[in-house]
C-alpha cells in the first residue's frame, strides 16, 4: 500500500482509514471476529484506525484495545470526543472538563498511553474556540495526544480554529474528518480548499455513501443490508437512486464493481489523504482490500462529474452535520416581542 503523509505532521497512513463504528453493540458485536477484522486490515497494510468514545459507548475503543496489544506501535490510532456519554450534561461537548476526563476514559478503553490523533467529533457552539484548544494544547504538551483534528466542521470554524490557534499559540487542528462521495461532494465547494490551505489532511467519512454505493439499493428493488432498517431518508431519496443507477453502467462498462469505482473516486482528490471504511464482516473488508489499488483515469473521473457535478450534493446524507442554527428554531427566530407587526 503506497503510504501518504497526513497534512503536515510527517505522519504516514494508509489511504484506506479502518473506521470502527461497526464494531460493537451497533454493528459487529462479536469482539473476537472484530479483532480478526482489525487484524486482517493490519496485515493488508493498513495502518490507520478510526474510532470515537461515543461509538456503542466505549465498546469500539475497548474492542480496538484489545486488537492492537503488541501491534500498538505499528498503528496511527484515532479517536473522537463529543459525543454523549450518560445522562450527565457534563458528560459530552468539548469543555475543558470533559475533554480532561473523557481522554483518561479513551486512553483506558484502549490501552494505551497516547492516541496519535484526537479529534473534536463535532462543533460545539457552547463552547468558546479557544477553551477547547487550549485543552487539547495542554493533552499534547502532556504527551497524551500526538495530534488534534476535527470533524463535520463548516469552512467557517475550521478558519476561527486557526486564527484563533494562530493568536494564542495553540496547536493547531491538523486534520479534518468530513462525509465525502461521489454523491456527496459539496466538500469540494468549501471545506477541501480551506484544509488544503492550511496544510490539513482530510479523512473522509461514508465514501459509499453509508451503503447506495454498493450497488444494493436500487430503485424498484428491496434494500438488503445491516441498515435497511434504519430510518434513514436517504435511502429512499429518488435523486440519489437516479444518479447510483446511471453510475452503474459506467462501473460495468469499465470492469469495475461499483464499491471499488466509489473508493477509488474519494481518494482521488488530492486533497484527500484517507478514505475511512466501515466494514462489519470479513467479507466487506476482503472486498474493500481488493480495489484498494485501483487508480481512476480521466475518462471514468470525467464521466462521473457529467452525472455529479464537482461541488455538488445529490440530496443529503442523512448522518451528514447541521448546525445548530438550521436545527432550533429559536436561533433563526426574533422573540415574539421583538417581532414587528405585520
Amino acid at each position: 500500500m503506497r503510504y501518504r503523509t497526513l497534512g503536515r505532521t510527517g505522519i504516514q497512513v494508509s489511504p484506506y482509514c479502518l473506521g470502527a463504528m461497526m464494531f460493537g453493540a451497533i454493528g459487529n458485536n462479536d469482539h473476537d471476529d472484530s479483532i480478526r477484522i482489525i487484524h486482517r486490515a493490519l496485515d493488508a497494510g493498513i495502518n490507520f484506525i478510526d474510532t470515537a468514545d461515543v461509538y456503542s459507548r466505549g465498546e469500539s475503543e475497548e474492542i480496538v484495545g484489545k486488537a492492537l496489544k503488541n501491534r500498538r506501535d505499528d498503528v496511527v490510532l484515532a479517536t473522537k470526543v463529543h459525543g454523549a456519554m450518560g445522562e450527565d450534561p457534563n458528560r459530552r461537548g468539548t469543555s475543558r472538563r470533559w475533554i480532561m476526563a473523557e481522554v483518561e476514559h479513551s486512553l483506558r478503553r484502549l490501552q494505551t498511553d497516547h492516541i496519535d490523533l484526537y479529534q473534536v467529533h463535532r462543533l460545539d457552539p457552547a463552547v468558546d474556540i479557544e477553551e477547547t484548544l487550549s485543552a487539547l494544547t495542554d493533552l499534547v504538551r502532556s504527551g497524551k495526544v500526538r495530534a488534534i483534528g476535527s470533524s463535520a466542521f463548516p469552512a467557517s470554524a475550521i478558519v476561527e480554529a486557526q486564527w484563533a490557534s494562530e493568536r494564542r499559540g495553540y496547536e493547531r487542528y491538523r486534520t479534518e474528518q468530513p462525509p465525502y462521495s461521489i454523491l456527496d461532494r459539496g466538500i469540494e465547494r468549501e471545506i477541501l480548499p480551506v484544509t488544503q490551505r492550511y496544510g490539513m489532511g482530510a479523512l473522509v467519512w461514508s465514501p459509499l455513501a453509508q451503503g447506495m454505493l454498493t450497488g444494493k439499493f436500487r430503485k424498484g428493488q428491496e434494500a438488503t443490508t445491516h441498515r435497511a432498517g434504519l430510518p434513514f431518508k436517504h435511502y429512499r431519496d429518488e435523486r440519489r437512486l437516479d444518479a447510483v443507477e446511471q453510475l452503474v453502467p459506467l462501473a460495468d462498462k469499465h470492469g469495475l464493481s461499483l464499491t471499488h469505482m466509489a473508493m477509488a473516486f474519494a481518494v482521488a482528490h488530492p486533497g484527500v489523504t484517507s478514505a475511512i471504511i466501515g466494514p462489519r464482516t470479513m467479507e466487506q473488508l476482503d472486498d474493500l482490500l481488493a480495489g484498494a489499488e485501483l487508480a481512476l483515469d480521466d475518462e471514468i473521473l470525467d464521466a462521473i462529474d457529467a452525472i455529479v457535478p464537482p461541488g455538488t450534493d445529490v440530496g443529503r446524507l442523512d448522518m451528514a452535520y447541521t448546525p445548530p442554527e438550521l436545527q432550533q428554531a429559536a436561533l433563526r427566530r426574533r422573540p415574539a416581542g421583538e417581532r414587528a407587526a405585520v
